[in-house]
């Protein structure tokens, strides 16, 4: 199709979290003129998702304050919404989607933003009720009602969102434990010296933390969890269980379709699969990562928008945006962390800043070339870092080290 055609093309997106809605957004604003329809199996309009663990919990965002555009925007902007709608079956010959409900729409363009679902635990009492996930915002309200003053929460899986979801529990005063096999928290996604940081923070604030601990089964009263089995026999009580174990990219449908998968949908850096007229973006996607030579896949929003931009402009042959460093965050307490970058084949870490006082920040580096770095209250390195990755120049370490010497000093 030429360009002018393809601003009149019919585009359906699969999936209308964060990645799919943006992606419509982004379609408009870039000039498409065509049908935009979007499918989303969650009854809600396109939300922000990383507030769940935290501003949800507390009572402090609703789906309203959370929604990526108002209710009016979709129509005034000629955006056709199947919510509750799942799709079941892409024919690529025929370039339609069917849906469980029958309907088959037709496209010209296809965008997968399926996302991810919560990896389960495969052990006895995994279907009791208490034992909860948190990926949607009806999971948050299923979380939110179960903590206050007095109850018992234990979070099974030491990582970001576990953590994030301790600290709100904290806040609303239930008693936290933290179950993780590994030797610290953390474990698969930061540096030892992170860990240690956030392990300290939260027993300091009242969580408590089994380490290295297996998990048996989830036992109940009738039909609701009332404690986690570890491995070693304990039984730690709980009045409700967080799974928060990993997450499983929702690519069955692409599979199905025989598109390319490798833990997530294959694509190139315009997010497009090997079928030209099908792209997939965000937290399904086994993407292109050029600053670090490598595909990979990444669960974060900003890597959401960073595709849907790129789907949008080669759908509409505009030049693909520049490629970005890969960033995420996390709140707990009252601490910001922000993390640059990826610390592929780093040999080295230099800590910059005073860990004790909660602001300071950890740098990866791959010979003198800084592949990482991860920023604790401390924005000036998160933003130099991020520069610095971008640039893939030497850096020099005993300045990086020096805070004497400031970041913007470092960058240049």
């Amino acid at each position: 199709m030429s360009a002018e055609a393809n601003q009149n093309a019919c585009v359906v997106i699969v999936g209308a979290g964060h990645a799919g809605g943006s992606a419509a957004a982004f379609l408009r604003q870039y000039g498409h003129e065509g049908r935009i329809v979007l499918i989303g199996d969650e009854p809600l309009l396109p939300y922000q998702r990383p507030p769940l663990s935290k501003a949800w919990l507390k009572g402090e965002a609703d789906a309203d304050s959370l929604a990526l555009k108002p209710a009016e925007w979709y129509g005034e902007n000629n955006v056709s919404l199947r919510l509750s709608g799942v799709a079941e079956r892409i024919n690529r010959a025929a370039k339609t989607v069917t849906l469980a409900s029958g309907e088959a729409i037709s496209y010209d363009f296809l965008i997968l933003a399926t996302g991810a679902r919560a990896r389960q635990l495969p052990i006895p009492g995994s279907d009791l009720a208490g034992v909860l996930a948190l990926r949607t915002a009806a999971d948050a309200e299923l979380l939110k009602h179960a903590l206050g003053p007095g109850k018992r929460l234990a979070v099974i899986g030491g990582g970001y969102v576990g953590l994030e979801a301790a600290a709100s529990a904290r806040a609303l005063g239930a008693e936290v434990v933290v179950v993780e096999r590994e030797s610290r928290v953390l474990a698969r996604v930061a540096c030892e010296t992170l860990s240690t940081f956030f392990q300290d923070y939260h027993r300091a604030r009242g969580v408590t933390f089994e380490l290295n601990a297996g998990v048996e089964a989830f036992e109940g009263e009738g039909d609701h969890i009332r404690g986690v089995r570890l491995s070693d026999g304990r039984l730690l009580p709980c009045d409700v269980a967080l799974v928060g174990v990993g997450a499983i990219p929702n690519d069955e449908l692409a599979k199905d379709a025989g598109l390319t998968t490798a833990n997530g949908v294959v694509v190139d850096l315009a997010a497009r699969t090997e079928d030209p007229a099908i792209f997939a973006i965000g937290d399904v996607t086994h993407r292109p990562l050029p600053l670090y030579e490598r595909q990979f896949r990444l669960e974060s929003v900003p890597n959401a928008l960073e595709q849907a931009k790129q789907a949008a402009s080669a759908i509409l042959g505009r030049p693909g945006p520049a490629p970005e460093v890969p960033w995420f965050w996390s709140d707990q307490y009252d601490l910001k962390l922000q993390i640059a970058g990826l610390p592929f084949e780093a040999d080295r870490t230099v800590v910059r800043g005073d860990v004790a006082a909660a602001k300071f920040a950890v740098f990866h580096l791959k010979g003198d070339l800084l592949q990482a770095v991860e920023a604790v209250n401390a924005p000036p390195e998160f933003m130099a870092g991020k520069q610095l990755i971008a640039k893939r120049a030497p850096v020099s370490v005993e300045k990086l080290a020096d805070t004497s010497v400031s970041m913007k000093e470092v960058a240049a």
